[in-house]
């Protein structure tokens, strides 16, 4: 009891005092593995990460323990397919059965419960029409591939009798999700506006429709953001490009490393280093008294 009144204070009166929120965008979600790279290198620690889309894939592995290096190591050499099963088209034109199965395959945890840091994963609710926050259970794995579900391309995700589909159709980058609940929020978007394809195709339509709708979405989010990290020069990409990984992870990296030099960023940063530094000399106090207290 005295250690969370404790905590609770340090945090004053939020339930977390870092946040990092990550957009979706496709295989341009690999430019969040570079992002998250800086990140460690600034000595940062979140508290709460939540994720839409390719967001939630990158959230989702790295609140289960996994550095940047190894998430991508994980996707190196996979191909589209290797992600995917066709359908008949009915409700879209894949089933993400490859998706589930290699999320299934290297998620060390079963549940949100089992994951080292809380996570929140995005996905919309078909038939309302509204925004689902997945955070707690052991449908870690299907909320995550619900979160990724574009529609059209694939068909919606069944989680207990209801349908999912990608969580960026609605809210594509979930800063709001987290806001009220954190006292400092870095987002990273890495889903900017696509230019026109020099010649229509229903792929490249489609991409640009869902691209307009996540862009039109993410305005609000983008003001919430306390360092809001954006890559550009990745635009080109489309949603399934896995074969230029160490470009799109670079680009992340880099621009991360711009955001991260400026001045308003490095205060944030040094404010969570003096927490960090609070919250260990509190644990330690607590640690002292609760000894002293099984002495007596």
């Amino acid at each position: 009891m005295i250690k969370e009144t404790c905590m609770a204070l340090l945090r004053k009166g939020r339930e977390h005092y870092l946040g990092y929120a990550l957009s979706g965008g496709g295989a341009k979600g690999f430019a969040h593995l570079g992002a998250l790279k800086i990140l460690e290198k600034c000595g940062l620690k979140p508290d709460v990460i939540a994720g839409t889309s390719a967001g939630a894939i990158a959230g989702a592995f790295y609140a289960d323990g996994y550095h940047p290096e190894e998430i991508g190591e994980l996707f190196r050499k996979k191909e589209f397919k290797e992600f995917v099963e066709f359908s008949i088209p009915k409700a879209g034109f894949f089933k993400s059965t490859g998706l589930h199965g290699f999320l299934k395959k290297n998620l060390r945890a079963r549940s949100f419960e089992e994951l080292k840091i809380p996570f929140y994963a995005v996905a919309t609710d078909w038939n309302k029409a509204s925004t689902t926050i997945f955070s707690e259970g052991d449908n870690l794995v299907e909320a995550v591939v619900a979160s990724c579900s574009v529609p059209i391309v694939f068909t919606p995700q069944n989680i207990n009798g209801i349908q999912y589909v990608d969580g960026g159709l609605l809210k594509n980058f979930p800063v709001s999700v987290i806001r009220k609940k954190c006292k400092y929020v870095i987002g990273v978007n890495v889903s900017l506006m696509i230019p026109p394809a020099e010649r229509d195709t229903i792929r490249t339509m489609m991409m640009r429709t869902f691209n307009l709708m996540a862009n039109a979405n993410t305005i609000i989010d983008r003001a919430y953001c306390d360092i809001l990290i954006e890559t550009k020069g990745i635009e080109k990409y489309h949603m399934f490009d896995l074969n230029n990984m160490d470009t799109i992870y670079n680009a992340g990296y880099h621009y991360a490393a711009i955001e991260m030099s400026e001045k308003e960023s490095w205060q944030v940063v040094e404010k969570c280093h003096k927490h960090y530094k609070r919250v260990e000399y509190l644990r330690d106090r607590i640690k002292k008294i609760e000894q002293i207290k099984r002495k007596k």
